[in-house]
């Protein structure tokens, strides 16, 4: 009870803490917003309202557009910088994304920008909003909320040349897209101010015309320049960091290429002051970035001061359940440990670990390209009631093939080996009353329920969740509670087996119990993370990625990859509770699921 009051009071302290670095200690409110839009859809936002905006005192108002599978709160971080700047900041989930409803469009961010310019007109049109200078809209994303930006800038531009009146928003800033929006026929339509940041090492720079990241001869950025300067076909070299044309003329345009990796460039404090220096400039706001520096990491250490001890709360939670009466009947001994494997036994031992690894490794991109097929729907962002997940579908048949691959061998090293070198299956600890069962998914219902109730009662005191960068555990939409049931058994056959091979295959005596739960880490880690560790080793060596058609689904290992080297720990402990490998498989994979599915791009018609 003592470690989880101390959890509990650490949690609640650094969300406290986290929530006044986001407010800027009281100079900012920061507010949800839900917005209907076209179609029957709506737009959830965060609202950054910096107090010194009132009615008489009109400020400028910056939309934020996070990326492909990506949520409001990933992209904190630059509405906390503009915002404590004097400038209102609204981040936006993307259709399909965190609390906002799916699109009707297969295009959402090329014709809808994820839902930005239903928000932009609302801004435009409305009186309500009555501390937002009109004449001073702004937008920008990374990725694809970087192409719902520049879509932004053309759609509105466009809508201004047909009217003759000044573009509907005055600025666009672009971050991390270069492929698509920078055709010839499409630039032309843009009326309004313009900077572009790019990361050098960008692993979609394939993709690009001259097939780099390098932007000082991108024929992309020549075309946008020499268009913002009313040119025809002027310059050849762009000089990084120069403002090109006219803040009068709203034609300005500046291009920026920092040293990073795609995810990793909105949390670079190099381009995020980039950022800032830009919206300052167009909207003639005195200062820079430098002025008064970045606070926005304080609040990412916060956050993830919460998730760690939200992750570590599981375990008490457990332990305080299972003493009471009707729980207390699953807590038997733990089974005797194995003996260290020797000869044959020893040889089986690492093939099969090099085996699942190399297996694990060599199946995920393939798996990726089958669920295009096998999940037609989700592939195509068209609303479905079917595995609606596109990403996660991915990530589901690699667990259900690895899942029945790591039984497998279990079975074969158990049969050929074990059984004869005295290893009895009532010390696997797989054996189970039908009660037990029951009692056992009960138990963790009422872990997820704490876990995810926590959260909320968080969420709803201080608006922060638990994450750092792009990992995070965040409220989700009641219809996500109608995903559960459809992905949790194929993930589940991945949790149980992983728990018989934590607790029993790789658990041996004499073994310490940081020895087990770091070798458990890497080998259930170890094919993905491999995946990480040839894509980017290559991109070092080359230039260009390994894997150039699936990018976008080795990227989204650097979220599952911490996840898989930290299942094996909650295995072990719960093993050690209960003696049996159910609780932990059922309790994480339930926690684990939803952390996944709320978090991911969701095409389910609501």
């Amino acid at each position: 009870m003592k470690n989880l009051l101390t959890l509990l009071f650490i949690l609640f302290a650094a969300s406290f803490l986290a929530s006044n670095i986001q407010r800027s200690w009281g100079d900012v409110s920061v507010q949800s917003l839900k917005i209907p839009t076209q179609n029957g859809q709506w737009v959830v936002a965060d609202l950054f309202k910096p107090i010194s905006a009132t009615s008489k005192n009109k400020a400028p108002v910056v939309i934020i557009i996070p990326g492909f599978q990506r949520s409001k709160e990933t992209l904190s971080n630059i509405a906390i910088e503009l915002s404590r700047r004097g400038i209102v900041a609204i981040s936006i989930d993307p259709y399909a994304q965190g609390g906002s409803s799916s699109s009707m469009s297969r295009r959402a961010a090329t014709t809808e920008g994820y839902g930005m310019f239903a928000l932009v007109d609302y801004i435009y049109n409305t009186d309500i909003i009555n501390y937002i200078d009109k004449n001073r809209i702004a937008a920008t994303g990374h990725s694809a909320g970087g192409l719902a930006a520049i879509r932004g800038a053309q759609y509105f531009g466009k809508l201004s040349k047909n009217t003759s009146a000044p573009s509907k928003l005055h600025s666009v800033f672009v971050s991390g897209m270069l492929r698509m929006g920078f055709k010839k026929k499409d630039i032309k339509k843009i009326r309004s101010n313009v900077g572009v940041s790019y990361a050098l090492y960008d692993e979609g720079a394939w993709q690009n015309e001259l097939g780099h990241g390098d932007l000082t001869q991108a024929p992309e950025i020549l075309r946008l320049i020499n268009h913002q300067e009313n040119n025809v076909d002027d310059l050849d070299v762009v000089e990084i960091g120069k403002y090109y044309g006219s803040l009068e003329r709203k034609n300005m345009s500046v291009i920026f290429n920092e040293p990073v990796l795609h995810p990793f460039q909105p949390y670079s404090f190099e381009a995020i002051s980039n950022q800032i220096n830009f919206f300052l400039k167009v909207f003639g706001m005195p200062g820079t970035a430098d002025d008064i520096g970045q606070i926005w990491y304080w609040k990412e250490i916060l956050t993830l001061v919460t998730l760690v001890c939200s992750f570590i709360l599981i375990i008490p939670t457990a332990r305080l359940l299972l003493a009471l009466p009707y729980f207390k009947t699953l807590v038997e001994p733990v089974p005797e440990s194995f003996s260290k494997p020797t000869g044959r036994g020893k040889d089986l031992f690492w093939i099969s670990i090099a085996l699942s690894t190399l297996i694990a490794c060599i199946s995920f991109i393939p798996l990726s390209e089958l669920s295009k097929s096998l999940f037609v729907d989700a592939s195509n962002r068209i609303q479905t009631w079917f595995f609606p997940q596109r990403m996660n579908n991915a990530v589901m048949l690699w667990a259900i093939l690895n899942g029945i691959v790591g039984l497998l061998l279990f079975y074969f090293s158990y049969h050929f080996y074990g059984k004869s070198n005295g290893v009895k299956f009532e010390n696997l600890g797989v054996k189970i009353s039908k009660s037990d069962v029951f009692k056992t998914m009960y138990l963790a219902l009422a872990i997820f329920f704490f876990y995810f109730t926590l959260i909320n009662i968080i969420y709803y005191l201080f608006h922060v969740d638990y994450r750092f960068i792009f990992l995070g555990v965040r409220v989700f939409r009641p219809e996500t509670l109608l995903l559960i049931p459809m992905y949790l058994p194929p993930f589940l056959i991945f949790f149980i087996s992983n728990s018989i091979r934590v607790n029993s295959a790789l658990r041996f005596k004499g073994q310490s119990v940081q020895k087990h739960l770091l070798i458990s880490s890497l080998v259930t880690g170890s094919g993905l993370l491999l995946i990480l560790l040839v894509q980017y080793f290559t991109l070092w060596l080359t230039g260009t990625v390994f894997w150039e058609a699936g990018w976008l689904y080795v990227n989204l290992l650097f979220a599952i990859v911490p996840i898989m080297l930290l299942i094996p720990i909650f295995q072990h402990y719960f093993f050690q509770m209960t003696g049996k490998v159910y609780l932990g498989p059922i309790t994480m994979s339930l926690i684990f699921i939803t952390i996944l599915l709320s978090n991911t791009v969701c095409y389910f018609p609501l």
